[in-house]
C-alpha cells in the first residue's frame, strides 16, 4: 500500500451459497479524492462497503491506512466514518444533542462538534429536533456524525437519495469542501451517473459484483476518448471510403462519428471532398461518462 492511499481493496470475494455477491473486487482510495463506486441496484455496491467496515464476512484483502483490516481490526476502523443505506438519530433530540452524545463515546471535544456543524452548514438547524429536519439535513448530520472522530476515510452508500436538486447541489458543495479542509478522502456508492461524473475524482464501474473498469474522470477529455462527427450528404460513401483507409466508423443518426485524434480533422475533411462529399459539419466529442458505463456494461443500466 502505498503513502497517497487511504484504502486498499485486493481481491475481495462474497460469496452466500452457490451465488457471488462480490467477485475478486480490487480497488484504491488515494488520499483526499471522491472515489466514486457506480453500478445499477443490485451490483454489489453496498456488499463492498460492508466488507470494508466488517460488517459482513469476505476472502480477499482490506487495508486501511497500512492496517489490515483483519489483523488490526481496531486500528483500521478507526480511520473510517461510515454512512450506510439511512443514518439514524433520535428524533426528540436537537442535532446538537445527538452530536453531543455520539461525541461522548468517542472522546470528542465540545470544539469539534462545533467544527463539524460548521463544515456540514447546519449551524441554523442544530439546536431543533432531528424530527423537524428534512432529508437533505438528516444527510449532513450523518456526515457531520461521521467525520466528527477525524476520518481519514468516508464511506457513503447512496448519499442523495431521495435529495431534491437544491439538495443535491448543496451535498456536493459540502462534500468537496470536506475533503479541501479535512484532507478527507471519500468513497460514495452510487447508481447515479450525473452525482458520480460531477463529484468524483476516479469512478469504478461494478456490476454483478465485479469491477469492470476504473476511470480517472479529470482525464476524460483527451485524445483517446475523442471521436469526431462528420455531417456529409453522403453518409454510407463515406463510411465505406474512411473504413477503406483503416479508420473506425460507425454511422449514427445519418452522420458519420470516425475515432480519430483532432489533428486529423483537416485530412479526412480533404479526403472527403476529394471524393465528392460534401461536408456540412465537424463536431468533435469527447466520449460522457454514460457513454462510457453503456459501453463496459454493455447497456445494461437497470438503475
Amino acid at each position: 500500500m502505498s503513502e497517497r492511499e487511504v484504502l486498499q481493496v485486493h481481491n475481495v470475494t462474497k460469496k452466500i451459497g452457490n451465488k457471488i455477491i462480490l467477485d475478486n473486487v480490487s480497488l484504491s482510495v488515494r488520499k483526499g479524492e471522491i472515489f466514486g463506486l457506480l453500478g445499477p441496484n443490485g451490483s454489489g455496491k453496498t456488499t463492498l462497503i460492508r466488507a470494508v467496515v466488517g460488517l459482513v464476512s469476505s476472502t480477499g484483502d482490506v487495508t486501511i491506512n497500512n492496517h489490515d483490516q483483519r489483523k488490526q481490526f481496531n486500528e483500521a476502523v478507526k480511520s473510517i466514518g461510515a454512512i450506510i443505506e439511512n443514518p439514524e438519530f433520535y428524533g426528540y433530540l436537537t442535532g446538537y444533542q445527538n452530536l453531543k452524545h455520539f461525541a461522548r463515546m468517542h472522546g470528542v471535544s465540545a470544539n469539534r462538534i462545533d467544527e463539524v456543524v460548521e463544515l456540514t452548514r447546519l449551524e441554523k438547524s442544530i439546536h431543533q429536533p432531528v424530527k423537524t429536519y428534512s432529508l437533505g439535513m438528516r444527510q449532513r448530520l450523518g456526515v457531520a456524525q461521521a467525520i466528527l472522530h477525524k476520518p481519514s476515510l468516508l464511506l457513503l452508500d447512496e448519499p442523495t437519495n431521495g435529495l431534491d436538486p437544491a439538495g443535491m447541489i448543496e451535498f456536493k458543495t459540502y462534500l468537496k469542501r470536506l475533503c479541501k479542509e479535512e484532507g478527507i478522502s471519500i468513497l460514495i456508492a452510487s447508481h447515479l451517473l450525473k452525482e458520480v461524473e460531477a463529484l468524483c475524482d476516479r469512478v469504478g464501474i461494478i456490476q454483478d459484483g465485479r469491477l469492470l473498469s476504473v476511470q480517472e474522470l479529470a482525464k476524460r477529455n483527451t485524445e483517446e476518448n475523442l471521436t469526431i462527427v462528420f455531417a456529409v450528404d453522403a453518409v454510407e460513401k463515406a463510411e465505406n471510403l474512411l473504413s477503406n483507409q483503416g479508420y473506425t466508423c460507425a454511422i449514427k443518426e445519418k452522420q458519420l462519428s470516425v475515432q480519430a485524434q483532432p489533428k486529423e480533422a483537416a485530412a479526412i475533411n480533404k479526403l472527403l471532398v476529394e471524393e465528392g462529399i460534401e461536408v456540412y459539419q465537424i463536431t468533435p466529442i469527447y466520449e460522457s461518462l454514460e457513454q462510457s458505463f453503456m459501453s463496459v456494461t454493455g447497456g445494461d443500466f437497470n438503475a
